[in-house]
């Protein structure tokens, strides 16, 4: 069963009122709306972070190496490396 926990917010009154209107338009609870809004936002920054790992971790020259080997197909229509 999942534990949940009560944490005071405090919002601006313009903020507060975008979030009720949002989540009457979403059909939801203004808690609901707001777990959400939270649960997307720690998402991106996770994905965010394991994108700069991978980065990270990247070999550019077996990528250049790669690139340049012969007999390669030419890139397809929209695949091109923009200028």
């Amino acid at each position: 069963m999942n534990k949940t926990k009560t944490y005071p917010l405090r919002l601006p009154q313009s903020l507060k009122d975008s979030v009720e209107r949002l989540s009457r338009q979403d059909g939801t609870s203004i808690n609901q709306f707001v777990a959400m809004a939270v649960a997307e936002k720690g998402s991106a920054l996770q994905t965010a972070r394991y994108f700069e790992d991978r980065k990270a971790q990247a070999d550019f020259k077996a990528f250049d190496k790669i690139m340049r080997r012969r007999n390669g197909k030419p890139p397809r229509e929209g695949d091109e490396m923009p200028r």
